[in-house]
């Protein structure tokens, strides 16, 4: 039985952009792109997990506005089971602490990535949403 990772990832938009993260070299999937986030530590609750990812990953602090989907993708180490929720940045800029490098696109720009096989369902569900999804941010605000 393959072994389950439970991840979280943050869908953030800023300016009708998208912030998109690639693995570090020193990763599996390296050079990859994906959204950020990151494990689930057990007894851990999703949104406190992306929370302390995001934190550790980009410097900064986000609060969790929706959840999105989940998406699995079956990998040779194991089945990752990514919990996608939309975020919004509180303070600061996201800065790349343990990426190789972070981008911010236009949905019609999305498909350009060389993306990480598990974050594919992500990428087509923002395209298909995306104005549904800005629309929630602005409302927010």
């Amino acid at each position: 039985m393959n072994k389950i990772i439970n991840v979280v990832a943050a869908v953030i938009i800023k300016n009708g952009k998208f912030l998109c993260t690639q693995r570090a070299n020193t990763k599996y999937l390296a050079y990859k792109w994906e959204f950020p986030g990151g494990k689930v530590e057990p007894g851990e609750q999703l949104e406190n997990a992306l929370i302390r990812e995001i934190k550790e990953e980009l410097g900064c602090n986000i609060s969790i506005k929706k959840y999105l989907l989940t998406t699995e993708h079956n990998y040779d180490f194991g089945t990752v089971k990514i919990n996608a929720f939309l975020g919004q940045l509180i303070d600061n800029d996201p800065i790349c602490l343990e990426h190789n490098m972070i981008c911010w696109l236009d949905s019609s720009k999305l498909n350009d990535l060389d993306w990480a096989e598990a974050d594919l369902p992500i990428v087509s569900y923002l395209q298909k949403t995306e104005k549904d999804l800005n629309e929630r941010l602005i409302l927010e605000a």
